[in-house]
């Protein structure tokens, strides 16, 4: 069992399968961004050996992320591999949706239980220039494919940017009225990259909750009051699904924190907005033995912060959103 020094069970890992994506968001990296040669990232026997030393230590929890981790070559084997791992019991993704279409299907089959995909507007225009690339229709086309291969409850994320897409969380919120669906809406967080944007362009769950009841009245509370992950979670009256509010900006809920993440260059990174990371791939391949890399990851855990440092300006620079995986 992983336990940081706070008591914390730590057993929720997020795998970054590639730095790589086939979109441009513009909260997330710029529009020319270079992304870091394959051979620096981890490959897919290291990625199932570090799934099973994980899965060793308690970590029965496995989301995959990116980047996209769709673009990821061998990315259904991958999952078949991770699913299959002893004492892993949930596997989900993190998706922009974009290859779901194609993808959904084999991926169930293979064992991924969930996904959660992002969709910050129902408006195509809009979309592409929060995206600068892709189709709004793919992105759905895959929402619906991954309903159908039985990828559920579906969960869909929207970051909500000021000047972009405040307005758009109503026909957001409105999906869950005729689909049993989760409509997440996440707080712009800082980081390298897009800094300026994520620091001066953030509505608050506060506000986007206003939004939302201006045009559906009060909303009710959802799961018996308890958070589902990071989510507080509501619903509209009679509505067949939920809405989650995710505020790690002005509502951080880092006593409940239990995971740990994995980059796809193999480091250890135990708090989303902290920079602290702790080496395992280079260990790995320059031949550590298993007891030495057990000691590294429960050292690393143990080591694990409270929370971020946002409240009094800490904002994380050593790497961009893509490159750590949400």
């Amino acid at each position: 069992m992983a336990i940081d020094r706070f008591g914390r069970n730590i057993h929720y890992l997020r795998i970054s399968l590639t730095d790589h994506c086939n979109l441009r968001c513009i909260y997330c990296m710029p529009e020319d961004m270079t992304f870091r040669p394959n051979a620096d990232l981890m490959q897919d026997d290291e990625i199932i050996f570090f799934t099973r030393l994980f899965a060793s230590l308690g970590f029965d929890k496995i989301r995959l992320t990116g980047g996209e981790p769709t673009v990821r070559a061998n990315v259904v084997n991958l999952v078949r591999s991770i699913a299959s791992t002893d004492g892993i019991r949930s596997v989900s993704m993190t998706t922009n949706g974009l290859l779901l279409k194609k993808l959904a299907q084999p991926l169930a089959e293979a064992g991924l239980q969930r996904v959660n995909v992002s969709i910050d507007t129902l408006d195509p225009a809009k979309f592409k220039r929060l995206t600068r690339w892709g189709k709004l229709d793919d992105v759905w086309e895959g929402i619906l494919a991954a309903e159908q291969a039985g990828l559920a409850p579906v969960k869909l994320n929207a970051v909500v940017v000021k000047g972009y897409n405040e307005d758009d969380v109503i026909d957001l919120a409105a999906l869950t009225i005729s689909h049993p669906w989760q409509m997440r809406f996440i707080e712009m967080m800082p980081f390298a990259g897009a800094t300026e944007i994520q620091v001066n362009q953030v509505i608050t769950m506060k506000q986007i909750q206003e939004n939302i009841e201006s045009e559906f009245g009060k909303l009710e509370i959802s799961n018996n009051g308890k958070m589902d992950g990071e989510a507080q979670v509501f619903h509209i009256p009679h509505a067949k699904g939920d809405i989650g509010f995710i505020s790690s900006v002005t509502h951080p809920f880092c006593s409940a924190c239990t995971r740990a993440r994995l980059t796809s260059d193999g480091k250890l990174r135990l708090c989303l907005l902290r920079e602290k990371e702790v080496d395992l791939l280079t260990p790995l391949r320059a031949g550590a033995s298993l007891d030495e890399l057990r000691k590294l990851l429960l050292d690393g855990v143990w080591e694990k912060p409270w929370g971020h440092g946002l409240a009094d300006g800490v904002i994380p620079l050593n790497r961009i959103m893509s490159e750590i995986g949400g």
